[in-house]
């Protein structure tokens, strides 16, 4: 059984991906939308509400987790991977993983694998300037620019903090409201960079790809949006190929949980995968 994992809606973007590359694959989904947004809260709350999420997600049964919150994976998910799962090994004895999403993010970003730190940049033809659009505590956490500028230090990384977007989207907000907070942050990022136009984006808050269009729309035309949710779910194929102890199931059985939420977003998430979702409050 495999776990995935967010702060609210914004993960199912990772799921549908997911689910999409892994059909016969048993998924939990549990988004933690009663204390959504997680980009706004102090890191020991992050962490606390994340290993809360994860103990809910062993309970059903799941034995690998994807941590599908930008904010949860760059606060909490080394110390969760380095210290949190050895201790409840330590427990129980039962061998579980956790996987985040900006591995991946970054590897399809810069072109190389994680463990890939140098490489000759000079017939590279990968883009030189890349935009970060992400909630403030990601930003504030310098992740993105720190971890491409190792690999790629040809890369130029300009980060945009969009306070408010997420929630925003978990609320349901009206498609103008949200319009008009993302041109806001568009012509803050311009500003970044003196109106020169970046040559991609990514987003970096897994809420965002719900109004990827709109982005679209704000940016120009010829700015190449990194999928966060298509490089997850490529990645995470890759690891299920070489850990055959996650089986194939018969007839793929996907449970929603939710710990709570406004039921104003439900069209705008079902419109985004394409049917109906019945989620169980918990």
């Amino acid at each position: 059984m495999i776990g995935v994992f967010d702060s609210g809606f914004g993960g199912l973007t990772i799921h549908h991906a997911l689910i999409n590359a892994l059909p016969g694959k048993d998924f939990v989904y549990l988004g933690d939308n009663k204390n959504a947004p997680y980009g706004t809260r102090p890191p020991i709350d992050v962490l606390t509400l994340t290993c809360a999420g994860l103990e809910t997600l062993f309970a059903q049964g799941c034995t690998l987790v994807v941590v599908a919150c930008n904010t949860a994976s760059v606060v909490a998910l080394r110390w969760i991977q380095q210290q949190w799962l050895p201790a409840r090994l330590k427990q129980d004895g039962i061998r579980r993983n956790i996987l985040g999403i900006v591995v991946p993010t970054i590897e399809a970003a810069t072109g190389l694998r994680w463990h890939e730190e140098n490489k000759d940049v000079a017939n590279d033809t990968h883009n030189s300037t890349i935009a970060v659009f992400a909630t403030a505590r990601t930003v504030e956490t310098g992740t993105y620019p720190f971890e491409i500028r190792k690999r790629r230090p040809d890369i130029k990384v300009v980060q945009q903090a969009c306070p408010d977007l997420a929630s925003a989207i978990e609320a349901g907000a009206p498609r103008t409201e949200i319009r008009k907070m993302i041109g806001h942050y568009v012509a803050q990022l311009n500003g970044q960079l003196n109106n020169k136009k970046p040559d991609s984006v990514i987003l970096g808050c897994t809420h965002y790809p719900l109004v990827a269009d709109i982005f679209a729309e704000a940016l120009p035309p010829d700015v190449a949006i990194i999928h966060q949710p298509q490089a997850t779910a490529a990645a995470l194929k890759d690891y299920i190929a070489t850990h055959p102890e996650y089986v194939m199931s018969e007839n793929a059985h996907h449970v929603f949980l939710s710990t709570g939420f406004s039921a104003e977003a439900l069209p705008l998430i079902e419109k985004f995968w394409g049917g109906k979702i019945i989620f169980q409050n918990i």
